[in-house]
């Protein structure tokens, strides 16, 4: 089967030469529709193909591409560095929750950091123009994929270490080695299944005008592994989607009933009430952080089941690039509602953040005092509440 870079290639010096790809070959081939987007007829010259890249619609999705990814580098960049500095400085900290909420926050940050400001240039400042090469067209590919289910991962070991720690309080909680066996799999995993994004990154060159071209970076699946694909994309959508979600379901639906339905024996102390709300609010936070995921990813899994599954559904319109892209926005920024809710609003990140300032601050007018002394004297909130909020005991 002809490969559309080789095709490229052989016709960049006659510009004028007809394109003969058939719509077939392009929905076969190609695991996402970004280089052929334009409708049916493909056998017309290139300077009659329209621009996919021009027109309002597109305009006005690079705006918001270049808003959502500028606002993930600003807020998981700095809400997730903040949370991890604090987490290594204060060992008191360290609760099997937090645990688990650093490995979703790394992941973020390293997405933030590292893919982020290749996927501003990409897609808002050279507009579909991948000019990075091969290999960091691999690795930002890999890197995103593993972040999302490194997160989808996070969230599920939460969810079922608060169904243990509220409906069975009595049985003894995980050991740390056992946590830290769970967090190497949290990685492990999603660094195994993921190797199929970097393995079938390609850079394929596209016609742009009459004497230009663009490079596209995405994955393509070869079109003879067609029955490869579609069971790797069903197996990923079931292991880190659907199953997570229904699992995290039914543990907060029975943490739910735990908290709300099911009356506490004996006469409640207001210790044991202000626990019990601290617990409901908690609860409800992770619900509203459940509840995001779902509205978040479930475009994305349904538009990309509906054009790799139902073509003769799917339109390939001029547009349809530009809808994808904005659904690709909206599960990005999924990433930053987990770091407002879990760094900003449960651990008071910034209240130790300053702590940390205060303390470098002050060790340079108090060389006489270790910093454990002055880490004592500028503890003025109420650490074991808090905690134990947190903790969630």
């Amino acid at each position: 089967t002809a490969n559309v870079v080789d095709m490229a290639e052989t016709n960049s010096s006659n510009f004028a030469a007809v394109y003969t790809v058939t719509e077939e070959y392009i929905s076969r081939n190609i695991n996402y529709p970004h280089t052929f987007n334009y409708e049916t007829d493909y056998e017309i010259p290139p300077d009659e193909m329209p621009d996919m890249t021009q027109g309002m619609a597109f305009f006005a999705a690079t705006i918001v591409i270049g808003v959502v990814l500028i606002c993930i580098m600003l807020v998981c960049g700095i809400g997730n560095f903040l949370f991890i500095a604090t987490l290594a400085r204060y060992k008191k900290l360290r609760n099997l929750t937090n645990l688990l909420i650093a490995n979703l926050a790394i992941s973020d940050f390293i997405v933030a950091i590292v893919c982020c400001p290749f996927l501003v240039d990409y897609y808002v400042v050279k507009q579909l123009s991948w000019e990075h090469g091969l290999m960091l067209c691999a690795s930002v590919n890999y890197l995103r994929t593993v972040s999302l289910y490194v997160s989808t991962n996070a969230l599920l070991a939460i969810a079922v270490d608060r169904y243990m720690a509220i409906v069975h309080p009595l049985r003894p909680r995980m050991k740390y080695q056992t946590a830290y066996c769970l967090i190497t799999g949290v990685w492990i995993v999603p660094i195994l299944i993921s190797i199929p994004s970097a393995y079938f990154a390609t850079e394929t060159m596209y016609p742009h005008g009459l004497t230009q071209s663009k490079i596209f970076c995405a994955q393509i699946w070869p079109v003879d592994q067609e029955i490869y694909y579609r069971s790797y994309f069903l197996f990923i959508f079931g292991v880190e989607f659907v199953g997570p979600v229904v699992t995290m379901a039914m543990c907060y639906a029975r943490i739910s009933c735990e908290l709300w339905f099911k009356s506490v024996p004996g006469f409640q102390t207001e210790q044991v009430r202000k626990r019990l709300r601290c617990r409901r609010k908690t609860v409800v936070v992770l619900i509203a952080i459940l509840t995001a995921y779902i509205l978040c990813w479930a475009p994305y899994h349904g538009f990309t089941i509906l054009r790799d599954f139902f073509p003769t559904v799917y339109s390939r319109g001029k547009n349809s690039l530009t809808a994808y892209y904005i659904i690709e926005c909206i599960a990005m920024s999924n990433s930053m509602i987990n770091t407002f809710c879990f760094v900003s609003m449960k651990n008071n990140t910034v209240k130790y953040f300053r702590k940390i300032v205060l303390l470098r601050w002050r060790s340079t007018y108090a060389s006489n005092k270790t910093v454990d002394e002055l880490d004592m004297q500028t503890s003025t909130m109420p650490v074991t509440e808090e905690i134990d909020c947190i903790r969630l005991k």
